[in-house]
């Protein structure tokens, strides 16, 4: 089970993969979502934690498509980028309701808008830069 306010110091990108690894062995809810800002990290980690759940696709960022969908063995991963939309009601207009409620795991960039919204227990991941590209990463 993730401990809240849990920190992880990380001194470069090559961290990040370590870091999602042990974030998926104690993740408890489905939905996961990640707030930072561009060039945090985000991307790097979630597709880190796409791979260990058993997706043999290496991942990509969903800037364009917003909603991007794995197959992991038996399930699906869905990694979601809210970067680009504007309102909740956008992003439920995009099916994205039915996503986060699918029981399967969902891993969201920039969730701000659809927070207020959300009725199921889910993380947040916090990751912040700071000094020479060093990054502290916070289960809050």
């Amino acid at each position: 089970m993730i401990k809240a306010h849990q920190t992880y110091l990380v001194e470069d990108l090559d961290q990040l993969a370590s870091v999602a690894l042990k974030l998926a062995k104690d993740i408890e809810h489905p939905l996961i979502l990640f707030i930072g800002e561009l060039g945090a990290g985000k991307t790097t980690i979630i597709k880190e934690l796409i791979k260990l759940d058993g997706s043999e696709d290496s991942g990509s960022s969903p800037s364009f498509s917003i909603i991007n969908e794995y197959k992991t063995g038996s399930c699906k991963s869905f990694h979601l980028d809210l970067y680009r939309l504007n309102t909740a009601e956008e992003a439920f207009q995009l099916g994205i309701e039915e996503i986060i409620y699918s029981g399967d795991k969902c891993y969201v960039e920039w969730p701000q808008i659809i927070m207020d919204y959300i009725d199921e227990p889910f993380h947040i991941i916090r990751i912040e830069l700071i000094e020479n590209n060093k990054r502290k990463i916070s289960i809050v």
